[in-house]
């Protein structure tokens, strides 16, 4: 079987071995040298893109390091790591104390679970250019690495030459051999996907696994691998859905790590809590011991936009601690009374509230336990999510007085998405001579128009909607009945026609890629931003078509008292509190996912309660008002209603975190 996928991993300084011992002296090499060296190394960013190279930051690398040999120690007592409840008021590890450890300094008994006298073995499988391994390597007593067997793939050789000359000038009595070839490939014929041929040794010889597997994989999307690539590596793996090539390397992982070991991997945090991801989860909750998770959200680690995690994992037949411990962190703007200060965020994981570092950026560290979705909470509550028993608490009050869901009484449908807005949508058809103009315009609301309730008064935009809808079913207009856009859309067909995939699929070359029921734009809706800092929700009374770049929904029943009633759910502070306890997906500066799957378990407290008529009384009252000071006044008397209504308090972030 050829290599699955043509893909490297670098880390950032990151160097290894060649499949030569490295038991030699040390070379010397200039800081000048070394520079040139990882210039040349590093890939044009689209190629970086392609191949799902990344760089590691030295300090990350040192922190999954430090809290793999401290989950794998069972000689000694197990030191306070990051992430542990601490004592102290101040939120600080006491076992770290002031100073952080790492690197040389650290030395621990001898850790693992090989007895002392087999081969300790280590993995990592996209070595680059070795940070992990040498971080690792740091951290081990050297009673370890005295009877270390390092293992690792890359398929860059000139990143491995790079690993080979830092690990043996640094490491030299480590025995370690580094293949240029592709982990996955490896992994399937040791898995039983093919053969059963050893990872490392002649076929008759049994699969040889690892007690320690360090790894940065690849992050690679189905979108940036292409079809054929994704085929390959969904039927090797057992994949569905819209994978990324780092669920291949967490399956293997999974194959080759030992009993008792421990895998510490930087992933994506995307897979903990999107349906994409369901199937991901699913694969680490029943083939490891899920130890700890830190979701490093908004810290920028890497310079790609990637918003990281680290999961820590044991053997599926090793010791079990309980529930995971979590840890969160995200930038923040909140002020804080007692704000304690840290050198990075690494540093900061140490510490729980609000953590200012030198770069003067701060952060808000929560830190709970994992609640993963279970089986018997398929539909929307398998995601992973950080919480605390106080935090389960709010939520049960929250079930205990809601007396629907936004998708049980309604209908969440993405806007309209072209894949050739240029042609589709502008604000300047008024330009265009009358006989020229297309007959199909259809007013446009976008994102610029979006504000609570009443959206703002922006420039109008128009689309040219090419589809209706005849007994009930959508179809692609006839464009002979239609000559002005006819004729508008012919001048662009040569545009319209590269959408291969419309054009792939039979539909016509002149429709959208996603229309709508246009049967449904004149009832009122509610419509609000996919992403957003803050909920942004507000109602449409004038028949728009809705921008891909927001959503929409109609309560079902045409029932205009519900969605006045969700109005106020969708723009108050309880809803974003919510949000963040079932899902926290966060993107740089805190902005949030308002995607269907989270909006449609927003929960709509009894209309016909007196507070329920109260609060669609106010919230008329403030899209009526819009805007003024007084429609500001009473949106915040609707925010205290809502929360009034599921029974909460409107303090409650300090008092759970």
């Amino acid at each position: 079987m050829g290599a699955i996928l043509p893909f490297s991993k670098r880390h950032a300084g990151k160097t290894s071995i060649s499949r030569r011992q490295a038991c030699r002296p040390p070379k010397v090499r200039t800081s000048v040298a070394r520079a040139q060296e990882t210039r040349l190394s590093r890939p044009e960013p689209n190629t970086a893109k392609l191949r799902g190279i990344t760089y590691t930051p030295e300090g990350l690398a040192s922190f999954v390091a430090e809290e793999i040999v401290a989950a794998a120690q069972t000689t000694a007592p197990r030191a306070k790591r990051r992430g542990d409840p601490s004592p102290r008021a101040d939120g600080s590890d006491r076992a770290h104390g002031s100073d952080r450890a790492h690197g040389p300094d650290v030395r621990p008994s001898d850790s693992g679970t090989a007895p002392r006298n087999q081969p300790f073995r280590v993995l990592d499988p996209a070595v680059g250019q070795g940070q992990l391994l040498l971080s690792l390597l740091a951290v081990l007593a050297p009673t370890t690495r005295r009877r270390i067997q390092v293992h690792g793939y890359d398929t860059d050789r000139n990143a491995l030459d790079l690993a080979e000359r830092e690990i043996s000038a640094r490491f030299p009595d480590c025995n370690v051999r580094l293949d240029a070839t592709d982990f996955l490939t490896a992994a399937s014929r040791a898995g039983g996907v093919g053969n059963t041929d050893s990872l490392f040794s002649p076929p008759t010889e049994p699969v040889r696994h690892y007690d320690m597997i360090i790894a940065n994989p690849p992050y690679v999307r189905t979108q940036t691998m292409g079809r054929e690539q994704s085929r390959r590596l969904a039927g090797s793996w057992g994949l569905s859905g819209r994978i990324d090539l780092y669920h291949a390397f967490l399956i293997g992982i999974a194959r080759l790590l030992a009993p008792g070991g421990i895998a510490g991997v930087i992933v994506s945090n995307r897979f903990m809590t999107t349906k994409a991801g369901a199937g991901i989860r699913e694969f680490l909750q029943n083939n490891f011991n899920v130890l700890r998770v830190w979701d490093l959200g908004d810290t920028k680690m890497f310079r790609a936009a990637v918003l990281p995690a680290v999961l820590l994992l044991g053997h599926k037949q090793g010791r079990t601690e309980g529930p995971a411990r979590f840890v969160s962190i995200y930038e923040t703007d909140a002020d804080a009374e007692h704000t304690v200060h840290a050198r990075t965020p690494i540093d900061a994981l140490r510490h729980t509230g609000v953590i200012r570092v030198d770069d003067g950026r701060a952060f808000r560290v929560r830190r709970g336990i994992l609640r993963p979705g279970t089986e018997a909470s398929r539909k929307h509550d398998t995601i992973w999510r950080i919480t605390t028993p106080e935090v389960e608490e709010w939520l049960r009050c929250v079930a205990s007085n809601t007396w629907s869901t936004f998708g049980a009484i309604g209908r969440i449908r993405v806007g309209v998405k072209s894949c050739a807005d240029k042609v589709f949508v502008r604000d300047d058809w008024h330009l265009l001579p009358a006989e020229e103009r297309p007959e199909l315009l259809r007013p446009l609301t976008t994102h610029r128009s979006a504000r609570c309730y009443k959206p703002l008064a922006c420039r109008p935009m128009h689309i040219v909607y090419p589809h209706t809808v005849t007994d009930g079913k959508r179809r692609a207009v006839n464009l002979a009945a239609h000559p002005r856009t006819a004729k508008y859309l012919n001048n662009h067909r040569i545009a319209l026609e590269r959408r291969r995939y419309l054009m792939n699929s039979g539909r016509k070359w002149y429709e959208l890629w996603v229309p709508q029921d246009p049967g449904a734009w004149e009832r009122p809706k509610l419509i609000f931003r996919d992403i957003s800092a803050e909920p942004m929700f507000w109602v449409d009374m004038d028949g728009m078509v809705v921008n891909g770049d927001c959503y929409w929904w109609q309560p079902l029943d045409r029932h205009d008292d519900v969605l006045w009633l969700a109005a106020a759910v969708g723009n108050s502070p309880f809803v974003a509190q919510y949000y963040d306890f079932r899902f926290n997906n966060k993107l740089y500066a805190g902005r949030r996912r308002f995607m269907a799957q989270y909006v449609e378990t927003f929960p709509i407290p009894d209309p016909d309660t007196s507070i329920g008529r109260e609060i669609i009384k106010t919230a008329r009252q403030v899209f009526d008002l819009t805007p003024s000071d007084e429609a500001q006044r009473r949106h915040e008397q609707v925010n205290k209603l809502v929360s009034k209504a599921f029974g909460l308090r409107t303090d409650t972030e300090e008092v759970l975190w």
